[in-house]
């Protein structure tokens, strides 16, 4: 139950941090996308406090065997970049830029019942389906 709470209360606080930064706003991404048109640097302090917060954060998450919900930690074994990061990466961006949106504001947004973040969150579940189908599974 312990678990859930957590999850619960730092998804509404990311959440709120995603609406109070601008995140959650399309407009606002691809003005911040929008190198050469007019670009709106505000989402660069957002983005730039989130890398200082969590470069702390997994400072800390490195030399903890347990979480503070005495949860195991597991690190990532892959530490190398390849064809398929590289391409997961191209894919992201380019749909963040043309909808303005990544998963965690579209999901926030979704409880405005825009019809779009409707057809983006339904796409994005579709290609995640779609990987999983696709997807070898290693043993």
């Amino acid at each position: 139950m312990k678990t859930a709470l957590a999850a619960f209360f730092t998804g509404a606080l990311f959440g709120i941090g995603l609406i109070l930064s601008g995140m959650t706003n399309p407009a606002k991404v691809q003005g911040f996308l929008d190198l050469f048109g007019q670009w709106d640097p505000s989402l660069a302090l957002v983005m730039g406090g989130a890398i200082i917060v969590g470069l702390f954060a997994f400072a800390r998450g490195r030399r903890m065997q347990r979480s503070l919900l005495d949860l195991p930690m597991y690190a990532l074994k892959k530490r190398h970049i390849d064809k398929r990061l590289v391409l997961g990466s191209l894919a992201f961006g380019v749909g963040w830029g043309l909808s303005g949106f990544c998963p965690g504001p579209a999901i926030v947004w979704l409880g405005t019942g825009d019809a779009k973040t409707a057809v983006f969150v339904l796409a994005m579940a579709g290609g995640m389906a779609l990987f999983e189908l696709l997807q070898p599974r290693a043993k």
